[in-house]
This record gives structure tokens, sequence and C-alpha cells, in this order.
């Protein structure tokens, strides 16, 4: 028994750990030069900022007891359970549940999970084809953890898995990280942004991150990514204007950095898990259910449960 598990954002590494716990051998392959997909973390300025999934929340048991042991580590801290709501000249609050950040950046988390996992990194790859084969490798089953249309890119076009994944919609998002040699803008963890032609959410990175940093992430809306779509780094001007319009930043930030993510979140989600079809091609990630990075894990994680099931490995739990 053998499976290649394309991707090594939390999806992926989530089922790996499943199917090395149930005694099926895994390897993850990654195109990018660490671990975390949309939980990616990059280092500017010499700290951690998360550039992708800006906190996550925690519902399911299982998952809360993988969260309170990255809690134990020192890896994850619960963040804040209000948020802020601007828009329309308007300030307000929005309360829910504990959001949850991490102090190195939720890639950490991700990597956290990945150690001990047979992993290549920076291995890109081009087909998937029935048998299932990676790139003409054979395995019994082949996992791929990303975006629907990244993972129509690599299969082949009689896979039967590609009528599951066609004709969805995803949002692009740009984000822009923005620093300043102090804080100017009034204390809030973040702020959800309503019906601004930019913004979607401004987290205060210093506050996310428990150094004080004077740190501001911003994302885009769908519509204001898809403007800058050939030219993301147009979109920092516009960004950092109304940033500072919102929070009543009187300067400049002394530097910046952008990011761009075509597939960002699903449109709309899914009612089932996962897939995993007759013929060994198998797809999870956080558009299996409610965009969220909980939704990732439990993605990967039952997927890991059931390819180890058809396999006929025994079960960890």
């Amino acid at each position: 028994m053998s499976v290649l598990v394309v991707g090594a954002g939390l999806a992926g590494v989530a089922c790996a750990v499943e199917l090395t716990a149930a005694g099926v051998p895994v390897q993850v392959l990654e195109r990018a030069a660490s671990v975390g997909g949309r939980m990616a973390s990059r280092t500017v300025h010499g700290r951690p900022v998360d550039i992708g999934a800006a906190y996550f929340t925690v519902r399911d048991p299982e998952f809360a007891e993988v969260v309170a042991r990255w809690r134990t580590a020192g890896l994850a801290r619960p963040w804040t359970s209000e948020l802020a709501v601007l828009g329309d000249g308007t300030r307000g609050r929005s309360p829910g549940p504990v959001r949850w950040a991490a102090p190195h950046g939720l890639a950490s988390l991700v990597a956290e999970l990945a150690s001990g996992l047979a992993v290549e990194l920076e291995h890109e790859i081009h087909h998937v084809g029935p048998g299932p084969v990676v790139d003409g490798r054979p395995a019994d089953v082949v996992v791929l953890a990303m975006p629907d249309p990244q993972a129509l890119r690599l299969l082949d076009p009689a896979s039967p898995a590609v009528p599951e994944l066609a004709g969805r919609e995803w949002r692009p998002v740009i984000t822009v990280v923005a620093g300043w040699p102090s804080r100017e803008w009034p204390e809030m963890p973040a702020a959800f942004v309503n019906d601004h032609p930019v913004l979607s959410l401004i987290a205060d990175d210093g506050d996310r991150r428990g150094d004080g940093a004077a740190v501001l992430v911003a994302h885009t809306t769908a519509d204001a990514a898809r403007r800058h779509e050939r030219d993301p780094a147009g979109a920092v001007g516009p960004v950092v204007g109304a940033v500072r319009e919102l929070l009543d930043v009187p300067t400049a930030p002394s530097w910046t950095a952008v990011h761009r993510w075509d597939h960002a979140a699903p449109a709309a989600a899914r009612d089932q898990p996962f897939h995993l079809g007759d013929d060994g091609i198998a797809v999870a990630g956080d558009s299996w259910g409610s965009s969220r990075v909980e939704t990732a894990w439990r993605s990967g994680t039952l997927l890991g449960r059931a390819v180890a099931a058809r396999l006929g490995a025994a079960q960890p739990r």
C-alpha cells in the first residue's frame, strides 16, 4: 500500500497524519519551499506575518484536542472573541467564537503536524493520471489537497474527479502588510469591513502575534483583487489609503509587502467533507464544507481515515 499526497497545507498534512497512524506508507509532495498552504506565514522585517488565513476557530472536539496540544506547546493562543466592524462611516463590534492565533505564524502549526512525516518540498507536479499515477509514479491512492482550480490543472481530463471540481467559483484576495515606526490607530484585534470597494478585513498583527509590533495586515475584496490581477503591487496604494482612512492613521507606513491569492476561498460551500473516487484519486481541503481552517483539518483527517479503511489498514481510533 502507498499513498501520495500532493499539497502540504493543513488538509494534506492532516490526511498524511491519519494515514501514518494507520500504518499506511505516505509521502507528501509540495511545490513550495515550506509547508502551510493558505495558512502561510512570511518573515517580514524579522518577524512572521500571517498573509493567508487571519485566524482560526474551534468547534470540532477532535480538532480541539489538536489545538490544546498546540497551546500547551506555546504554538497557539486564544486571541479574541470580538472583532470590530467598520463601514459606511460607522464603527461597531461583532461578538463571536474565540479566534485563535499563532505567535510564530499559522504555518508553524502545520509544520508541527508535519514533523515526522515524509515531506518533499519544492517538488512540482505536472500530471495526475489513471492508475493512479503522479507524473508516471504509481500509487494506490493519490490525494490532491489544494483548491479545485489547481487540482483541475493536474488531473487527466478523463478523471471522474473532474466533474466534482469543475464549474465552481473561487474568490481571489490580495493581502497587503504594512508597518509603521509606532502604533497610530485605535486599539483593536481586527476588523471586518462591510460594503467597502477595496477592503474586507484588517488585522492588527502586533496584537495577533502578541509582540505589539506596529504592523497591520489588510485583505482586499474579491473585486479589488480582480482589478489588480496582473499587477498585485498596484493594490498597495488603494489598500493603504483605505486603511488609513478607516482607522484615522495620520502617516504613511514605512514599508509594505504584498501577496496575491488567486484561489483564496470558494464562493459556496460543499456538503460532503471530501472526494474519494473509485479510481483512487481523492480531493480534500477547506472547500469541502464551510471555508475555515478547521474545515481543512477535518476534511484531511476524515479522508485519511477513509483511505486507510479502503486499503484495509488498522485504524488509529
